[in-house]
């Protein structure tokens, strides 16, 4: 198994200590923002968004006018992160109280609670906990002025879309548009699996934004040190491979494939019966439905939760027996397929495995988090994709090929999120001010001019990022196939403007320099010697103190992950990557001619010869492809 990122905490227990209300260091940030109409809460897994919306509803129903607070939440067993609290316990001014009649979490369909809710907004109850479903229902019978002076709470917020067939994303729209609504947004990710946006621009400008990032969350534990995030590569079936994968020695959370994948079997009940055999022999079950098993090797009992079965009253059983708080001893392993991620709380996981790749960023970060929560059973968290390894003789090679590259793009984002931040400023040939702690300073990079941009930059750079790793185009160039110069100055500028359009031209370079700045100073070594900083790029350390823009964008930010990966699959499997990107080529075009030029230049003055069509190097054979092209468009030219 490869970890293409692992890094290591500092245990400073910060994010997890209290203030006088009872507040954690994420919801003192948060609750500073209480008086926002609407707000967008990004912050990690187990940082306790639930609790800091309980503080801030409860302010805007004593202090703000807000008569009704509705939580809503994306499936029945996270309404239990909302039932009622005693926060008074902890310093706060009051408590969180929900009636069992306004719990909507409950069994039963959600069309059958609609009128549980009208009933609500009519009477005198304050707080009432729904599913996105029941809220969904229930506003196709409701006016948008139903929602005036109420607060509306969203959690697990990326499920909403901009796209126009969103029910979500159609009703948080209207009720902005129509009534005196008061929205709290909150989120692990601000970006969805595919390209359409969760807000419109217009809209999302609106919100205030409170961000805490993953770095500041897991610096500031007690127990975690370190978190690993890595993939391991089989061919054939992968119930083959989980043996060699599965440590049952480890509290861990098992996703098997989704049933249409090309991972899966087919029989989801079968490859859970296989991942038993494989670890030993069932002996019982108990009757919480719990599967003890009997292990090969030494005879422990492993206890095993089978989320995948889809009998309802088993089902039920466990998922009861699932949402208390269980001792470390009562449980070892749970086999999930569509649940156990946003929201599932099992402190003690120490190991999220996961079977072939998730198209989704947010549902990949939403695993990692069921790993990453704080517990003093683990010192290390771990994440690992078990991925099929591409084979030429695979009539699927190139969808293998690009579930690698997409999986290596997720651990790529991954490193960008789990990272300390920086500020960068710009250097100036007088400037001998030295940089402060936790600040660059490079000679050429642009200041961020307006309130605009310096908003994305604090609040959406790793939203922005997101965007830039899922588009198709960084997908096929990321491994070296493209000068790193194009990549930075000509595909990224033209992401950030279809992701910003109303960025003019300085703000795209202000934002461009700062996500290709940022990116390459978080993957790269920063050591020291001799009482100066070296930042390790391009192969090589550099001051940086002699940090410049032209330097940096030199450098392909995201190199270092198929560097890695190179050490860990066979040279052939390396080769199909290549075939299967080469056979998708980007089509050429005058931005990157451009830029090529010169090298090309450079490369005949150095070689004596022009780059060759059939190099082995993929950035000769551009070269060699741009010749191409140029001559192409001299001979459309003169034909003209």
């Amino acid at each position: 198994m490869t970890n293409i990122v692992n890094v290591e905490y500092a245990q400073t227990g910060e994010s997890k200590s209290t203030n006088e209300y009872g507040m954690r260091d994420m919801q003192a940030k948060a609750y500073e923002a209480r008086d926002s109409q609407y707000l967008l809460l990004k912050a990690p897994p187990a940082s306790g968004k639930s609790r800091a919306l309980m503080f801030i509803a409860l302010d805007k129903l004593i202090n703000q006018g807000i008569k009704k607070v509705i939580v809503a939440v994306p499936e029945r067993s996270i309404g239990g992160s909302f039932a009622t609290t005693k926060l008074s316990e902890h310093g706060f001014y009051t408590d969180w109280e929900v009636d069992d009649k306004n719990n909507l979490c409950t069994s039963g369909s959600d069309k059958s609670k609609v009128q549980a809710f009208i009933n609500f907004l009519e009477g005198d109850e304050k707080v009432l906990i729904c599913t996105h479903a029941t809220l969904r229902f229930a506003f196709e019978k409701l006016d948008e002025k139903k929602f005036d002076n109420t607060l509306l709470a969203i959690d697990e917020f990326h499920h909403v879309s901009a796209d126009g067939d969103n029910r979500l994303g159609e009703l948080i729209r209207l009720v902005m548009q129509k009534s005196t609504v008061n929205i709290v947004a909150m989120t692990g990710s601000f970006f969805r699996g595919d390209s359409v946006p969760i807000l419109l621009p217009e809209d999302e400008a609106k919100f205030s934004k409170v961000t805490y990032n993953y770095y500041e969350q897991l610096n500031g534990y007690e127990h975690l040190k370190s978190l690993g995030i890595g993939y391991h590569f089989y061919q054939g079936r992968y119930t083959s491979a989980i043996g060699e994968i599965l440590d049952t020695d480890k509290k861990t959370i098992l996703h098997i494939p989704n049933v249409n994948s090309a991972e899966s079997t087919r029989d989801k009940y079968k490859e859970v019966d296989t991942i038993i055999d494989i670890i030993g022999k069932v002996v019982k079950e108990d009757d919480n439905k719990i599967i003890h098993v009997k292990r090969h090797s030494d005879g422990k009992i492993i206890k095993v939760a089978d989320l995948v079965e889809d009998d309802a009253k088993s089902r039920a059983t466990i998922d009861a027996y699932l949402s208390v708080h269980r001792n470390i001893d009562d449980l070892d392993l749970i086999i999930a397929l569509g649940k156990a991620k946003e929201g599932f709380d099992w402190p003690y996981c120490e190991h999220a495995l996961t079977v072939g790749y998730r198209s989704s960023l947010t549902e990949i970060i939403q695993i990692i988090g069921r790993a990453t929560r704080d517990s003093d059973n683990k010192t290390h968290a771990q994440f690992t994709n078990l991925i099929a390894q591409p084979d030429a003789q695979d009539s699927e090679v190139k969808i293998s090929v690009n579930n690698m590259l997409k999986a290596i793009t997720a651990s790529l984002l991954m490193e960008q999120v789990l990272a300390p931040n920086f500020k960068f400023k710009p250097r100036f040939d007088n400037d001998k001010e030295k940089a402060k702690p936790g600040e660059m300073k490079i000679r050429g990079f642009k200041k961020p001019s307006t309130k605009r941009v310096e908003q994305i930059i604090e609040s959406d750079l790793n939203d922005l990022k997101a965007a830039i790793l899922q588009d198709d185009k960084m997908l096929k160039a990321m491994p070296g196939n493209i000068d790193p110069e194009v990549m930075n100055k000509v595909l990224i500028p033209k992401i950030i403007q279809v992701k910003y359009p109303d960025l003019n031209d300085d703000e795209v370079e202000e934002l461009r320099q700062h996500v290709v700045v940022d990116s390459v100073v978080k993957n790269g070594e920063i050591k020291e010697s001799g009482g100066k900083q070296f930042i390790s790029m391009a192969g090589k350390f550099v001051n940086i103190d002699e940090l410049n823009i032209d330097l940096i964008d030199s450098v392909n930010p995201f190199q270092r992950a198929f560097e890695i990966l190179s050490k860990s699959v066979t040279t052939k499997v390396l080769h199909l990557i290549q075939e299967s990107i080469a056979s998708t080529r980007i089509t050429m075009d005058f931005e990157e001619a451009k830029i090529l030029w010169p090298k090309i230049q450079k490369f005949i003055k150095e070689n004596g010869a022009e780059p060759s069509l059939n190099s082995n190097d993929p950035q000769e054979l551009r070269m060699a492809e741009c010749i191409v092209y140029l001559k192409e468009e001299k001979r459309k030219r003169n034909a003209g």
